[in-house]
């Protein structure tokens, strides 16, 4: 990525919101001038580079991720996904047997393109994944893709269970899911009692 990349993916991201690159400085409660084109270079014309505080400042002012400016800085649009509650995600009905969900009229979310794999956004609820995924995030999940030992995962159980997890093991005799967080013990259930898991792309905080 090149100093006129991040420059020019200011401006879009200030142009994405309705705002100037001075509007956009100051929704970051940063120096209205700090985005001026006279900034982006020195007096010796050698080029400026926005501090990382700054891009980070200007990024929670519009809710968007390191993510989401690079897919913007790059051309790339990224993908939509339909955006599930866990509270949702709980009942039946809202998914097939593989861990789609079903039907229309869902709510959608763009994330970084991540390859042609079908996927859906998750919201999280509940503290058990913190530090990595707190309540409010939102986590990109692919029911088709192959998940192994160590993946972050979303798991349903027959019972309606949804929980985002680690697959700590996973046999003939036993699915045990484990949590980030160390106040929450490790989860152990029959294959039988999982209806399906889903694993873990991307998230977005």
């Amino acid at each position: 990525m090149q100093h006129q990349d991040i420059w020019r993916g200011i401006d879009q991201l200030a142009a994405h919101h309705g705002l100037s690159a001075s509007g956009l400085a100051k929704r970051a409660g940063l120096d209205p001038t700090a985005f001026n084109p006279s900034k982006r270079e020195g007096a010796d014309g050698r080029p400026r580079w926005p501090s990382t505080e700054s891009l980070a400042r200007v990024l929670a002012a519009v809710g968007s991720g390191f993510d989401d400016f690079a897919a913007m800085v790059e051309g790339r649009r990224g993908g939509l996904a339909p955006l599930i509650g866990f509270a949702q995600a709980g009942r039946d009905g809202f998914f097939d047997d593989a861990g789609f969900p079903v039907g229309g009229g869902w709510e959608e979310v763009r994330f970084p393109g991540l390859g042609d794999e079908p996927v859906y956004a998750l919201q999280i609820s509940g503290d058990s994944m913190e530090p990595a995924y707190r309540a409010g995030d939102r986590i990109i999940v692919a029911p088709g893709a192959e998940v192994k030992p160590g993946d972050r995962v979303v798991a349903k159980t027959t019972g309606g269970e949804v929980m985002a997890k680690v697959l700590a093991r996973r046999n003939t005799r036993t699915v045990d899911l484990a949590s980030l967080n160390p106040d929450y013990p490790m989860r152990s259930f029959k294959p039988n009692e999982i209806a399906w898991i889903g694993r873990i792309l991307w998230a977005s905080q």
